[in-house]
């Protein structure tokens, strides 16, 4: 797995970093990684696991749900209320 500096992952898009993290995940899993390269890989790990709910949080704010008349037509758009 070729790997970056943590530095990256700010600007890493979701699809990247979620990617890297399923391989770290996969690697943790197999535990045939030396323990100081386990420690520093799940470090990365936590780093991406941190963009990937930054990056949600970000496309659920823009998520917005369309508002209908009572004709059903539509009137406008609110934010979408995901609770």
């Amino acid at each position: 797995m070729a790997q970056t500096n943590s530095n990256d992952i700010g600007q890493m898009p979701f699809e990247r970093a979620i990617e890297e993290l399923e391989s770290i995940v996969r690697r943790l899993e197999e535990g045939k990684v030396p323990l100081e390269e386990s420690v520093a890989i799940y470090e990365r790990g936590e780093a991406l696991k941190r963009r990937c709910e930054e990056l949600l949080r970000q496309a659920e704010a823009r998520v917005e749900k369309i508002t209908l008349s009572a004709e059903g037509k539509p009137t406008g758009t609110e934010p979408l209320d995901v609770e």
